[in-house]
């Protein structure tokens, strides 16, 4: 009952900032070394006031964790710019390590355990598997989509939705996070290289199509003819 009604104030300030995420952490308690779960609302920094930062330290030990050298080693490895998995991880967790959704993704990148397992994960606590599987994820939806904005896309929402609909989901939460993590990796590219951020590829929210007119007609027999313009 209290964790319901942790989770139910979390929700309430969550809606209150669209720009924050209710996420429930796990940590072995000290004392009697079981597991406990608390509910904490994540809010993301504002866009060009972002940083990422190069340590984290682990909740359960203490012990610092480099996760800047473990983002710069998995991207390398599978061609990811590791700026675009810095702005991932901001958006899905905001650097805690041991943050859980309501629907059950974990970790760092904000893995469902059988996409964990799929990339190689067998624990999504722990920063290096998770931060490895995530960016073999990432990189095998840009292959799939060959569009960031697509790959940001099918990572929120599933690579179904975005087949369905043959672009971004309309779905409310997966267009403002594509837009969110687009934004992020878009100024953070340009703080690292200004010279050539201009030309860097941002995902944006996709463009409704125009409005197209509808001419009623008849032909010479009578009949009617319908066009668009």
């Amino acid at each position: 009952m209290a964790f319901c009604f942790s989770l139910a104030l979390a929700a309430t300030a969550a809606a209150a900032d669209p720009a924050s995420r209710v996420v429930t952490t796990v940590r072995p308690d000290s004392r009697t070394g079981r597991l406990v779960r608390s509910t904490v609302v994540v809010s993301h920094p504002t866009p060009g006031k972002e940083t990422s930062p190069k340590v984290i330290k682990a909740a359960s030990t203490g012990a610092e964790i480099n996760v800047g050298e473990i983002v710069e080693r998995a991207a390398k490895a599978h061609a990811v710019d590791p700026l675009l998995v810095h702005s991932v991880i901001r958006a899905e967790s905001n650097y805690n390590l041991t943050a859980v959704s309501p629907k059950g993704a974990e970790g760092l990148m904000q893995l469902i355990p059988a996409t964990a397992r799929r990339f190689g994960a067998l624990n999504s606590f722990d920063a290096e598997e998770n931060i490895t599987a995530g960016v073999k994820y990432l990189k095998y939806l840009q292959e799939m989509f060959k569009d960031d904005r697509l790959a940001l896309a099918a990572y929120n929402a599933g690579e179904g939705a975005v087949q369905k609909y043959g672009n971004v989901p309309p779905y409310k939460e997966t267009l403002q996070y594509v837009d969110r993590v687009g934004k992020s990796y878009g100024e953070a590219r340009k703080r690292q290289h200004p010279e050539t951020a201009d030309a860097a590829p941002i995902p944006q929210q996709p463009q409704p199509e125009p409005f197209r007119h509808l001419e009623v007609s008849t032909d010479s027999e009578g009949r009617m003819v319908l066009r668009t313009r």
